[in-house]
């Protein structure tokens, strides 16, 4: 048995008026294959580039380890020099990611390689978002703090992308007073003996390649895997749904503060007490359907 997962629609190109009706009006996903053709980006960056222009820089590096009660919120789990992290990552397979790097305050230089694509948004100027990852490193099922809007640019290699929308959580042993799932869900090959509900989620799936655009609509829950060593960049632009702006500005400024007394208050048992009514909650959803 296979998750239900239909394919993320694909264009080559699309104007402003096409993308606002088709896709953000409804809020639905879609791969846009050529749609940054002109930028500097596409034929300049790759792993080899990022090392020569920022190879000095310290980055923040993330695991697959499960969130440990010490742990502050996206707090990193280790450190290192970028031109040695891109040598690691064309060397052999690693877990370690880059997560939420900001490259304009870090390396303001690649601002020239990229613009912001004019699609009837206003995208967040001071928020570009570099991710790195290796082979078969993937991100937890999760979805942002803030629900935003996000268009996903992937440079060099392929990445494994899943999606769900916010109405399939209950499906998703979704860990209370955070933004994740269940950490151990192998979301690429699920068991479904372990993990029932998921046989009734209904989501997307795509890989993305070099050059191709994905946009997720606000909230979507989002896992993504690298097939092969790469790197991504996320614009983002702010939720406009009310129930959606509402619950963000909720989870900045409520829930992670919460969850971070709890942790120190309560330490591991907090965590674990999350995942356990993980799967009570959504289990005994699907028991009543």
């Amino acid at each position: 048995m296979k998750l239900q997962l239909q394919d993320i629609p694909r264009v080559k190109n699309i104007s402003k008026e096409d993308f606002i009706k088709h896709y953000y009006k409804p809020q639905k996903p879609v791969v846009l294959e050529q749609f940054i053709e002109d930028w500097p980006a596409v034929s300049k960056w790759n792993l080899d580039y990022i090392k020569t222009i920022a190879g000095d820089k310290t980055v923040p590096l993330y695991d697959d380890r499960p969130v440990d009660y010490k742990d502050g919120f996206n707090e990193p789990h280790t450190k290192m020099n970028l031109g040695d992290y891109v040598d690691l990552l064309k060397k052999e397979p690693t877990k370690y990611r880059i997560f939420l790097w900001n490259i304009l305050k870090e390396v303001p230089q690649l601002q020239k390689d990229f613009s912001y694509p004019k699609l009837g948004l206003k995208f967040l100027k001071g928020l570009p978002m570099l991710f790195f990852g290796g082979e078969d490193s993937y991100t937890f099922m999760h979805y942002d703090i803030d629900l935003a809007n996000i268009f996903h640019f992937h440079f060099e290699g392929e990445k494994e992308i899943i999606l769900f929308n916010q109405d399939q959580s209950k499906y998703l042993y979704k860990v209370p007073h955070s933004l994740i799932t269940r950490e151990d869900i192998n979301f690429s090959n699920p068991d479904f003996n372990q993990w029932p509900a998921l046989q009734y989620a209904k989501g997307f799936k795509t890989q993305l390649n070099h050059g191709e655009v994905l946009y997720m609509p606000e909230g979507y829950w989002h896992y993504m895997k690298y097939v092969t060593p790469g790197f991504s960049m996320s614009l983002r632009t702010i939720a406009k749904r009310p129930k959606n702006l509402s619950k963000a500005l909720y989870n900045i400024f409520i829930m992670r503060h919460f969850d971070n007394l709890m942790r120190r208050l309560r330490g591991q048992r907090w965590i674990d007490w999350k995942n356990d009514q993980a799967i009570e909650k959504t289990n005994g959803y699907i028991k009543n359907l």
